[in-house]
């Protein structure tokens, strides 16, 4: 789902290095469309859509992309890791998605401050 753009740029001194470039909205985008995919909502609520219980509002300033994406990946050593006591802990099942697609999902959750 992600969009990517490549470019090949070539500097002064005659290196030419190949950049890869997300754009951050159609990132975000393609994120929110994995978390509707995905049936998110059963579990977290945003802008007060889904269940209010585990709201992810303003995650994107609590957590690092790096946690938000051990979230995903990595559900049962992230609950231990904080300690969290919420029932039912988070599935261990997204971290099989495509990566394109948790870079996107990572990307929107980031953009929630």
């Amino acid at each position: 789902m992600s969009r990517t753009v490549s470019a090949l740029i070539t500097t002064t001194a005659g290196v030419t290095l190949a950049l890869t470039l997300g754009t951050a909205p159609a990132l975000a985008a393609d994120g929110a469309a994995v978390y509707t995919a995905q049936k998110c909502s059963m579990c977290h609520a945003i802008a007060g859509k889904g269940n209010k219980t585990n709201p992810l509002d303003g995650i994107g300033a609590k957590l690092s992309a790096a946690d938000t994406k051990a979230w995903i990946v990595t559900p049962v050593e992230m609950t231990a890791k904080a300690k969290s006591t919420k029932k039912p802990p988070m599935p261990a099942k997204y971290g099989k998605l495509p990566a394109a697609d948790i870079d996107a999902l990572v990307e929107y959750l980031q953009s929630l401050k």
